[in-house]
């Protein structure tokens, strides 16, 4: 099998901009090189000096591009663009005039784009488009769920070995056939820059940098070990950048997606298709009450009614939830003693509910803090805690925040006041903040003003990774590698404009 290729895709709205672009790729194998956008169109210029193979696109808005011109004038750049001896161009197979392009020489993509499903006729559209014997077809659809992708996985008997496929699903329900483009029959997948000014050309696109290092798609091949996480949406987690740098650290041959999905039975269609070998899950997916075709095999997710981790055995799909013991991590790491210490944790959600079954079971006295009143009272009731008014106030040995509240880019917002001298705020021992990222929240920033010992939740959210990846594999990964990996993420995410 051909090495699958990373195409960078690159708009802009000048040509210096689009020249810029092209030249910065680093991670990729070809740059498609959007010239629809551009004012000041060039494409001689486009094509001189050009370090890496490129894919000369000119897409009509009526496929989903910026070009509004007329199609002579569309013609007239693809046809300059093949004169010049750009290695492919693409062209929909919508275009009347792309039968002129035949005997020309010309590597062509003929593309086909759904921005708005998949279209039941898929297939049909397939067989005619390789009929034209072009050199790449280009299928891009929008899966409007994940087992939407199963129709695009499905069309490899109608593969030709003549003519290379591109298989893409949009999207968020889409990412996972850009990162797993062996698994979907496909010769090359495409990425955005990795920092970019211009709004990615489609939804769902990562960065070459993340196809490239994180998902290894040169290297991966059907027979890797496949895991995933699932829930929706996914574009914020950090879960792939962690497992992905244990599964190379440890040599091996291991990748992990992001697995979106609109219920359990939906995630399982596609899981079980691809031999997914096992999934983390997170929200709004983590509740057994919805559908998962496991065996409960811990404590906390029988009693919680929540997994967020799944493994495939011989026997079928087992269940665990390791939130508890992910966040409990940080505290045994410090000495802590948590019998009879009072703690109260803010929110009332699944984590809040993870972290108060856990501090139960290590005999803390805790109270439950939310602004609604009637889901601190519900959660209290579960877990045997008491409720606390919202905003809390007075002295506590522990708070934990179990909000979102203070998470990127809302990162100067604090759930609740935190001050020695602010007679209407909370004061704790210890602040443990569930937000990782920034990992340094304005929380955490006031409670280390304050005198008080501060836990970020990187910690929680690497020991849980820990966790799964060692119960999944049977050996436990690098703390220390998930936690640089996850702190780079971090940092990528800031530094990326799109």
């Amino acid at each position: 099998m051909t090495q699958i290729r990373i195409v960078e895709t690159v708009t802009a709205s000048d040509m210096a901009s689009l020249l810029r672009g092209r030249d910065a790729s680093t991670d990729a194998d070809l740059v498609e090189l959007r010239l629809d956008g551009v004012r000041d169109i060039d494409v001689a210029g486009a094509l001189r000096g050009r370090r890496l193979p490129v894919v000369v696109t000119c897409r009509p808005v009526w496929e989903g591009g910026r070009f509004d011109g007329s199609e002579d004038e569309r013609r007239g750049l693809i046809s300059a663009a093949v004169a010049g001896g750009a290695e492919f161009v693409d062209v929909e197979r919508r275009a009347t005039w792309r039968p002129e392009l035949a005997g020309t020489g010309c590597q062509l993509v003929l593309s086909d784009h759904d921005f708005g499903g998949v279209p039941s006729d898929l297939r049909a559209r397939v067989g005619a488009m390789r009929a034209e014997r072009p050199a790449v077809v280009k299928i891009a659809v929008m899966p409007l769920c994940a087992a939407d992708c199963l129709v695009l996985r499905d069309l490899h008997d109608v593969a030709d070995a003549q003519i290379n496929t591109v298989l893409i699903g949009m999207g968020g329900f889409g990412r996972i056939t850009r990162a797993l483009p062996a698994w979907f029959g496909s010769c090359w997948t495409y990425a955005r820059p990795t920092a970019s000014s211009e709004t990615p050309s489609t939804p769902g696109q990562f960065s070459a940098r993340d196809l490239a290092r994180q998902f290894n798609v040169r290297e991966t091949t059907v027979h890797t070990a496949l895991y995933a996480v699932t829930g929706r949406p996914l574009e914020h987690s950090a879960s792939p950048a962690m497992h992905n740098a244990a599964f190379q650290a440890a040599r091996l041959d291991a990748v992990y997606v992001p697995l979106q999905a609109v219920d359990a039975a939906d995630a399982m269609a596609l899981a079980e298709a691809l031999g997914v070998r096992g999934m983390s899950v997170t929200a709004p997916l983590k509740s057994v009450a919805g559908g998962w075709p496991v065996t409960l095999c811990d404590e906390a997710s029988a009693a919680l009614g929540t997994v967020n981790t799944l493994k495939r055995t011989p026997a079928g799909w087992q269940g665990r939830n390791v939130d508890g013991d992910g966040f409990l991590d940080a505290c045994d790491a410090r000495g802590m003693d948590l019998t009879a210490r009072r703690v109260v944790v803010l929110g009332a959600g699944g984590a809040a509910r993870s972290v108060a079954h856990a501090l139960r079971g290590r005999g803390a006295i805790v109270s439950v803090s939310a602004r609604r009143t009637e889901e601190a009272t519900r959660l209290a009731d579960a877990v045997g805690a008491e409720v606390e008014k919202w905003p809390p106030v007075g002295e506590w040995n522990m708070l934990v925040n179990a909000t979102t509240v203070g998470t990127w880019p809302d990162e100067e917002h604090s759930p609740v006041s935190l001050s020695d001298v602010d007679p209407g705020g909370v004061r704790a021992e210890v602040v443990y903040d569930l937000v990782y990222n920034p990992e340094h929240t304005t929380l955490l920033q006031a409670a280390v003003a304050a005198g008080a010992s501060a836990i970020g939740g990187l910690e929680m959210l690497v020991g849980q990774a820990v966790r799964q990846s060692a119960w999944w594999t049977g050996r436990t990964p690098s703390a220390a590698v998930m936690t640089e990996a996850a702190r780079a993420w971090v940092a990528s995410g800031r530094d990326q404009i799109v």
